[in-house]
């Protein structure tokens, strides 16, 4: 018995602790928005975040997360509303969309713990698309930062400028 919290909900799975954490959110729990896509921690469609972190949840035994918070694509944001998934809409995406779980979980995570990621940061994510949308990815990836990063502080109004002071008396050398 493995005790955790998925989406924000406490679940008890009963289900042997060498299950892979996808079979128990697709099967026990029917959290199907996590796809299945290698079963051997390759293409990265089974991408959820455990306690904030993304994580393949093919390669990860339920009995190691008792206590954990798993979040999945379902548990991302209500309507659709986080920046990820704003910006992979924004930006067309979506061509298959079998990769398209995993990629906005490790993107979701990824800009979480670092919102201005470097290119190689991005070109790191283990997920794959087989269908080729990386220029497509890297704009959405782009666009969600940008969305996502806090408004730049603004300065305080500069005060005024003192008033000029009076002009000089004619000097009376000068005017001939």
């Amino acid at each position: 018995m493995t005790r955790m919290i998925v989406n924000g909900e406490p679940i008890e799975y009963r289900l042997d602790p060498e299950t892979p954490l996808l079979w128990a959110l697709r099967d026990a729990s029917n959290l199907t928005g996590t796809k299945y896509g290698c079963d051997s921690q390759d293409c990265g469609a089974c991408t959820v975040m455990i306690d904030g972190r993304a994580a393949l949840s093919c390669g990860v035994p339920i009995g190691t997360l008792e206590g954990a918070e798993v979040t999945t694509i379902e548990g991302l944001s209500s309507g659709r509303s986080h920046p990820v998934q704003q910006a992979w809409l924004t930006e067309q995406v979506t061509m298959c969309g079998y990769c398209e779980p995993g990629f906005i979980m490790a993107i979701a995570a990824l800009l979480r713990a670092n919102p201005n990621p470097s290119d190689e940061q991005i070109a790191a994510l283990p997920n794959i698309c087989r269908c080729g949308a990386y220029p497509r990815i890297r704009k959405a990836i782009a666009r969600a930062a940008q969305m996502s990063a806090p408004a730049a502080p603004t300065a305080p109004p500069a005060p005024p400028a003192p008033p000029a002071p009076p002009a000089p008396p004619p000097n009376p050398e000068l005017q001939r």
